[in-house]
Order: C-alpha cells, then structure tokens, then sequence
C-alpha cells in the first residue's frame, strides 16, 4: 500500500488517476467530519465533493513534511465552517416560503431595504481600498480568512486583523452618518 506521499508526488507528476486513491483512503473519514459540524444534510456529499476538488488544486501548496491527513482535514473543517456561516446569512428555502405566503413585500419596505444595502456598499466603498476589499470579500463574496490570504497574498492572521480593523471603521462611519 502506498504512503500519502508517494501518491500525491505521482499526483503532482501527471497521474491525475492516482488522485482516486486519496479520494477513496479519506472519503469516509471527510464525509463524517462534515456530517458532525453540519448535520445530516443531503447538500454532505457534495461538499465531500468540493473539498477534494479544492484539495487537488492545492496540493502544489501542501507541504510533505507535514501530515497529509491533517491538511486536508483543515481544508474539510474550513470548507464546513464557511457552509455554515452561509447558512446563517441565507435564509432557509422554508423560511422564505412561508413569508411568501404569509404576506407580500410592501413596496415601501422593500425601497427602503434597498436603500439601505446600497447606502451600507458606499460607506464601505468610501473606506480605505484595502478594508473595503476584504469587508467585500468576506461577507459578501463568503470567503474565508484562509482563501482572503490566499488570493491577497497575505497572512490568516493579516486578513484577521485588518478585517477587525474594517470592521471598526465602518462601525464608526455608520454611526457618524447616524448622527
């Protein structure tokens, strides 16, 4: 039987094949981390799914030294938090169905939603580039810390702190304009 190692250097040489082994030794194990962070949810094997198409694309990044099991279990507890976090900002397709029948949008409320989301994108618009761009990529594209670092080039815990710092800003900016 071939060690983690071995397979993902075939891997990283061509053998795209040999990726089936990885997938095959570690669904299982994947496929349950994902089912305790989020229940039993039928949306589980597509997100087993997801995280092995991630881990593939980034496995130029992992590093041999390190426990291949390990990275990608962070890559599937990362995938499942991020789901997560999408699930408490959308609301439930029997949420939204039940508001459709219970009442119709006033046309008012909705104006004034709107008014608002747009009003809420310029003040984050009129911050600093840098905390706009990470306010932006991080709750309205529902990227994580990791994938924000990744594509700025940057620390997890740069992306941490700045976002903290964005956040403090726009809190003030929203109160100043509140007055």
């Amino acid at each position: 039987m071939q060690d983690d190692r071995e397979i993902i250097a075939e891997v990283l040489q061509g053998n795209k094949e040999a990726y089936a082994l990885i997938v095959n030794r570690y669904k299982g194990k994947v496929a349950s981390i994902l089912r305790k962070a989020m229940g039993h949810s039928h949306e589980v094997e597509d997100i087993v799914q997801e995280v092995f198409i991630k881990a593939y694309y980034s496995l130029p990044d992992y590093r041999p030294g390190h426990s291949f099991s390990a990275w990608l279990y962070r890559i599937t507890m990362n995938r499942g938090i991020d789901e997560l976090r999408k699930r408490k900002r959308m609301p439930g397709v029997a949420e939204v169905s039940s508001e459709l029948k219970d009442e119709s949008p006033i046309p008012e409320e909705v104006f004034l939603e709107k008014e608002q989301r747009v009003a809420l994108r310029q003040q984050i618009m009129a911050l600093n580039k840098d905390y706009g761009t990470l306010l932006d990529m991080h709750y309205l594209q529902f990227l994580s810390y990791r994938e924000i670092s990744s594509r700025l080039s940057l620390s997890v815990d740069t992306v941490r702190m700045r976002l903290s710092h964005a956040r403090r800003k726009l809190r003030d900016r929203l109160s100043k304009s509140e007055k």
